[in-house]
């Protein structure tokens, strides 16, 4: 049976702490069901927010809806994203993603579960590696 989920129908929730840096909302976050292993949300970050260093174990895909957003993979340069693009992050390559410094950003976040697990969080970015980040 096809399932719709209605807009607005979920509270919007603050990124935790623990995994993000600055102000993030996560809404209409999905999951689907078994055996599917696809799911995901919304995530907007004001600027300068982002998350956590963390890895996929299958993966993950982000479509950005709005802003201007940095992507950056552990050892190499941080790389802007816009509005439009889609990025692919490899299974286990450890990333973080998050706003611009003056502009906050949006994307559609897809990840596939794998034992029931989506995501495994690292460190936080630190200020100096987001700083650093800037110039790249």
């Amino acid at each position: 049976m096809i399932t719709v989920m209605q807009s607005g129908a979920k509270p919007s929730v603050k990124g935790p702490a623990e995994y993000f840096t600055g102000t993030v909302r996560i809404d209409s976050p999905f999951q689907g069901t078994e055996p599917a292993r696809t799911g995901g949300a919304t995530v907007t970050f004001e600027p300068s927010a982002r998350t956590a260093w963390h890895t996929h174990p299958l993966g993950q895909t982000l479509i950005v809806t709005a802003g201007l957003g940095l992507v950056q993979e552990w050892g190499g340069a941080a790389r802007e994203i816009r509005p439009g693009d889609i990025v692919w992050i490899p299974a286990g390559v450890k990333h973080w993603h998050g706003a611009a410094p003056e502009t906050s950003m949006s994307h559609i976040a897809i990840a596939e579960a794998q034992e029931g697990k989506v995501v495994d969080w690292m460190e936080k970015v630190s200020d100096e590696q987001y700083a650093s980040s800037e110039k790249s």
